[in-house]
């Protein structure tokens, strides 16, 4: 069942997602990059549109999963493509520049993948990536709103007569709008946490639309509510055993974000060279064209190479845990590939707010109205890098650089 904010009478409101059609099948790091080139003019088709008036992009994320981008990181064993982390990161990084909700929106599905991959079993696998490259998309329902810690899991699985049951209130949930499966983190009776995988049209589930960010305005993160719904038993993952492994699914996740916030900032350097180049004027006294400001030169110079720098350190970041993937994951390579992360992350962060900032600033008044929604690269880059403040990525490398602390795992790191 899905709710929308507007509907008059939300608990009569429903809606089925129809079974997907068989995407294409993409069978390499140069076919997936192509593939995110083409769906990236979808998606950024009638962006601003979309934004301003919160239309939320099922044609874009139609258009995303027949392209078979949703199947890219399914091993070469199970019938994907198995494509590079590098890859990986530039494919959200197109994306993300033409429509920074609309990328968000297939994250998550991504990151499951990745746990997936490290953590069930055989047969759990087979299914899960069966599915996927069928078309089958996987949301999120992401922590619980509730005030406490967001490590603290209330949503619980309990047995019952006719097979185990979910019950719980999950918030942030980017992507479950429009998913197939909805997965979640729970606890069963004993305390054991769990990844549970909740079929979107089973009964007792509620995908509730009231995300109200002031950016990402189209990712619909709202809140999902599971009563008693049934889950399949075998698509239980339990994470009690990850606790003393090392894996690579915290930096894969964040990898994405990174993707996304370097996305965010080619997309606002692009709208900011388009407006100086057709819509501003010069400031009075200083040039004859903007062309020949030599503020505006100055600072166009800036961006460009912070935006540079920030998407090769990402590059190198996707390289690091490609090499890392490569071998079997230790302690100590699990921590390099999180300080690698944390690096591009921290610099894909503050080049999306600077040029998202400096778009406004160099554009002048006029970028400021409605019509164009310009606001919109600002308002995504801010929400967006506040998923993970990087004030403590800062931390984790100042601790690992001085004292030699490896940084603890989890999906933020």
């Amino acid at each position: 069942m899905i709710l929308h904010l507007d509907d008059p009478a939300p608990e009569a409101a429903v809606d089925r997602l129809p079974p997907p059609s068989p995407p294409h099948r993409i069978r390499s790091d140069a076919e997936a990059l192509a593939a995110a080139r083409a769906v990236a003019r979808i998606f950024a088709a009638g962006a601003a549109e979309r934004d301003r008036d919160r239309r939320l992009p099922w044609a874009e994320i139609a258009a995303f999963t027949e392209s078979g981008l949703g199947g890219i990181t399914v091993p070469r064993a199970h019938g994907g493509a198995e494509v590079s982390y590098a890859t990986l990161a530039e494919v959200f990084a197109i994306l993300a520049e033409a429509d920074g909700s609309a990328a968000q929106i297939p994250q998550n599905q991504f990151g499951v993948l990745a746990l997936v991959a490290f953590a069930a079993s055989p047969d759990q696998k087979a299914r899960i990536f069966r599915d996927v490259l069928a078309g089958y998309r996987i949301g999120n329902a992401g922590p619980a709103r509730n005030g406490k810690a967001i490590t603290h899991v209330e949503t619980r699985l309990t047995a019952g007569p006719e097979g185990p049951r979910l019950t719980g209130t999950r918030f942030y949930s980017t992507g479950a709008l429009f998913a197939h499966w909805i997965p979640t983190r729970a606890v069963d009776p004993a305390g054991r946490p769990l990844v549970v995988f909740v079929r979107r049209d089973a009964p007792g589930v509620r995908v509730v639309d009231d995300w109200q960010g002031f950016g990402q305005r189209t990712t619909a993160s709202g809140t999902v509510v599971f009563e008693d719904a049934p889950v399949e038993a075998d698509l239980t993952l339990d994470l009690a055993p990850l606790a003393d492994r090392p894996g690579l699914f915290g930096p894969v996740s964040q990898l994405i974000q990174a993707a996304i916030d370097a996305g965010l900032a080619r997309g606002a350097v692009a709208a900011a060279l388009a407006f100086l180049r057709t819509r501003t004027r010069p400031y009075p006294f200083t040039a004859e064209t903007v062309a020949e400001d030599p503020h505006i030169l100055g600072e166009i110079g800036r961006l460009t190479v912070d935006l540079h720098a920030a998407e090769e350190v990402l590059a190198r970041a996707g390289r690091s845990l490609d090499r890392i993937a490569a071998a079997p994951v230790t302690a100590q390579s699990s921590a390099e590939a999180s300080v690698a992360v944390a690096q591009a992350k921290i610099l894909t962060t503050e080049v999306a707010l600077e040029a998202s900032e400096r778009l406004l600033e160099l554009a002048g008044a006029s970028a400021t109205r409605e019509a164009d929604n310009l606001g919109r690269f600002w308002r995504d880059a801010r929400v967006h890098t506040l998923h993970d403040p990087v004030r403590w990525k800062y931390h984790l490398l100042g601790n690992y650089a001085l004292n030699g602390v490896l940084p603890a795992r989890h999906q933020w790191n």
